[in-house]
């Protein structure tokens, strides 16, 4: 049987999973139409929304209250930034803007995955 920590980790990448592609979609979606990192923080904003709903209902089976959500928006703030910034430099670095969200995710899901879990646990 697997412990709950695994279970849990599961749980989150599922919800990180979804998250994700609804952020990449979104992103994708904008990005003929206006900046990449205009198109990155819209998609964030609104898979944000979605996943914070999922994260305390699936992923970690808590209630919604101010000092989970506050350390959710919190360790996304932090997330976003990370986001703009390993998307900046993979750009730079000559991904194409429409492949340069995938190593990014690469650097910032484990870290976010660490970030939310302190806040939930």
């Amino acid at each position: 049987m697997m412990n709950e920590k695994l279970k849990e980790a599961i749980r989150f990448c599922i919800v990180g999973g979804i998250s994700t592609l609804l952020q990449y979609a979104i992103y994708y979606l904008l990005l003929p139409c206006m900046d990449e990192r205009l198109a990155l923080t819209v998609g964030y904003i609104i898979s944000f929304c979605c996943n914070y709903v999922m994260t305390t209902r699936f992923t970690f089976r808590v209630k919604a209250n101010a000092k989970n959500a506050g350390g959710f928006t919190l360790s996304h703030i932090v997330n976003w930034g990370l986001q703009v910034v390993s998307l900046s430099f993979f750009i730079w670095m000559g991904v194409p803007k429409e492949w340069a969200p995938i190593p990014m995710y690469m650097v910032c899901v484990p870290i976010n995955f660490l970030l939310v879990r302190s806040f939930f646990k």
